[in-house]
C-alpha cells in the first residue's frame, strides 16, 4: 500500500515492504475532522498492516443498527478500547494473559472529540476500558498534544500493537514513517510544537486564558503536573 503523498515528500521507502504479520484487528474510530487534516497519522498505520488487520469508520454516533459488525465486536468479551481513565486497565496486566484478546479499539480525533465519541456511544462502554502505563514523548512534534506524555493515534496503536503481539520491532516499524513525516516538515518550514502542558510551564502559551471554569481548570492542573 502506497502513502498518497506527492513524490517530493513520498513516504513509502519508509513503509514496510510487506504488511507487519499480527494477530491483533484494530477497529479505529475516527471523527470526521480527521479526514480534512493534511498532516493524519491513521493513513500511515493503515499502510502498514493488513487490510483486515486495521478498519477505520469514520463518524461521531454508532448505532447498533447501522453498525451490527461494530457492535458484534464491542459485545465480544474478549474486545478491548483504548482510552485512558480511572475504570482502565494497564494494557501490560492484560497482555499478561494466556489468552490475549484479538480485537482492540481505538478513538481518532482531538481528545475532546475523542472524551464525546467514548461518553455519547453506548457501545464503547461495553468493551474492557485499558490505558497505556508510558512514559515516552511523542515524536509527531508537528502537532500540539495537551501533555508530553499524550501519544497521536499513530504512536498509540504502535505501543499497544507491541505490547499485544509482544514484539518490539512493531513499534520501530510503526513509528519509521512518522519519523520521516515530522523531518519533512520540519525541513519544509513546520516548527516544532511543544505540548500544552510545556508551553504553559514555561511561561509561553501564548493564546487568551479560556473563561470557561472547568477549561481553566484543566490548564491549572496542566502546570501542576496533575494527571487529568
Amino acid at each position: 500500500m502506497s502513502c498518497s503523498r506527492p513524490q517530493k515528500v513520498c513516504l513509502c521507502p519508509f513503509l514496510p515492504v510487506h504488511p507487519l504479520k499480527v494477530s491483533t484487528c484494530l477497529y479505529i474510530i475516527q471523527h470526521p475532522a480527521e479526514e480534512s487534516r493534511v498532516l493524519r497519522t491513521v493513513p500511515l498505520l493503515v499502510a502498514c498492516l493488513p487490510p483486515d488487520k486495521c478498519k477505520v469508520l469514520i463518524g461521531r454516533r454508532f448505532s447498533e443498527d447501522r453498525y451490527p459488525e461494530l457492535a458484534a465486536v464491542c459485545r465480544n468479551p474478549s474486545t478491548l478500547i483504548l482510552y485512558p481513565g480511572a475504570e482502565a486497565t494497564n494494557l501490560e496486566e492484560i497482555a499478561l494473559m494466556p489468552s490475549s484478546p484479538s480485537v482492540m479499539i481505538i478513538i481518532d480525533g482531538t481528545w475532546s472529540q475523542a472524551k464525546d465519541i467514548f461518553y455519547k456511544n453506548s457501545l464503547f462502554r461495553l468493551p474492557k476500558q485499558v490505558q497505556l502505563k508510558t512514559n515516552i514523548s511523542s515524536q509527531y512534534v508537528i502537532r500540539t498534544q495537551p501533555t508530553n506524555t499524550c501519544l497521536s493515534t499513530l504512536e498509540c496503536a504502535a505501543v499497544a500493537l507491541t505490547i499485544m503481539e509482544k514484539n518490539k520491532s512493531i513499534q520501530e516499524t510503526i513509528l519509521r514513517p512518522l519519523q520521516a513525516l515530522c523531518s519533512f516538515q520540519l525541513q519544509h518550514g513546520a516548527q516544532i510544537h511543544h505540548s500544552k502542558e510545556h508551553l504553559l510551564k514555561n511561561g509561553l502559551y501564548d493564546k487568551p486564558m479560556p473563561k470557561n471554569k472547568r477549561k481553566l481548570r484543566r490548564m491549572e492542573l496542566l502546570v501542576n503536573n496533575v494527571k487529568i
